[in-house]
């Protein structure tokens, strides 16, 4: 080997790397191999489903559409990770991201068909990493929508240690003529069926974690509203996806319009589905006030109206169907295991 070849060496093997900066494009490549079985679990018609390409293609014929419109959403899961950092819980904040995308496309009427996610830390912790990535693909299970791929960011100086952060992108699809909500057809009387949430889901942290430090109390304790869960089980619970038990009585012509309860809560998310001239008239002795916001509202001193404006209250999703519909659709939701009730009507202005 000549003198030079072995000074150009030297000055490479001497050089900066990628992981001088604080990027581990091996832990990267781990990781990718890490989850590729997790997205070929959530194949469905129109998407295999497998990672390593620079895009993902899907076959809307292959999924049984024929004129179909597209849709798309993109949402995170916003400052309950915050909690999944602090406890180690990172199993269930998978679930809540393809919740808040799916769950915004199933409003739409839409099916959901593919889901991509955006996993931005400041050093990649593979096990933390593959953990939420489960998650995803349980919430695309759920949800019957294929998770067709995503991007792993490590911007350590953006994030600390191993801070995280995560944004969910969803396509879905619609027949031509199908989208909802059916503005023309709602009428004073109609009435609204909800669907329970499974707890807040994944809005209102901000404020829950206020509430959480002016009580005192940490995230290992007993929850004062739930019982055998420490806080932190019990507000890390997933936030539900309603696709599947919905979506049929959307395609069979049964709802007029529907609602996803997210931020805004109960006062702000109707009225997107609801025509002009008409508002949601709720019985809000329908349903009890589960314990968690209950609890909230007394140990924070958070009033009735805030509480409906920044939490779902209960309810996760609501329907909008003819009078004549409730009870069919009523009973195709309870035999699909949901907890569902009529809790208000839609009203004139």
């Amino acid at each position: 080997m000549s003198d030079t070849s072995d000074s150009r060496n030297d000055g490479l093997r001497n050089g900066l790397t990628y992981a001088d900066a604080g990027v581990d494009i091996d832990a990267g490549e781990m990781l990718v191999d890490a989850i590729k079985p997790l997205a070929k679990s959530t194949r469905r018609p129109g998407a295999e489903a497998s990672l390593g390409g620079f895009g993902a293609l899907f076959d809307l014929k292959a999924a049984g559409f024929e004129d179909p419109l597209i849709v798309a959403t993109t949402d995170g899961v916003g400052t309950k990770l915050k909690i999944a950092i602090e406890t180690g819980r990172h199993d269930g904040v998978g679930i809540d991201l393809v919740a808040m995308c799916v769950n915004d496309l199933l409003a739409q009427g839409a099916e959901p068909l593919l889901f991509l996610d955006y996993y931005a830390t400041g050093r990649l912790e593979i096990d933390a990493a593959k953990r939420v990535v489960a998650g995803i693909a349980e919430g695309c299970r759920q949800a019957g929508c294929a998770l067709v791929g995503g991007e792993t960011a490590e911007m350590p100086g953006m994030y600390q240690g191993g801070d995280y952060d995560l944004a969910g992108f969803s396509l879905g699809a619609v027949e031509r003529g199908h989208a909802l909500p059916y503005l023309d057809r709602q009428q004073a009387g109609d009435l609204i069926i909800g669907l329970a949430s499974s707890g807040p889901h994944s809005n209102g942290y901000s404020l829950i974690r206020k509430v959480i430090e002016k009580s005192g109390l940490s995230w290992g304790d007993d929850a004062p509203f739930a019982k055998d869960r420490t806080l932190a089980q019990a507000l890390m619970e997933p936030t539900r996806i309603y696709v599947k038990p919905v979506l049929p009585l959307m395609k069979a012509g049964l709802v007029k319009g529907a609602a996803h309860i997210t931020g805004g809560g109960l006062i702000e998310n109707p009225p997107r589905c609801i025509a002009e001239g008409l508002q949601a008239g709720f019985d809000w002795a329908a349903w009890p006030m589960p314990h968690v916001f209950q609890w909230l509202g007394e140990v924070g001193g958070i009033s009735d109206h805030e509480l409906r404006r920044t939490f779902n209250c209960g309810i996760g999703f609501i329907l909008i169907v003819a009078p004549e519909n409730a009870e069919p659709v009523l009973e195709a939701l309870l035999n699909a295991g949901e907890v569902a009730f009529v809790c208000g009507q839609l009203e004139d202005v």
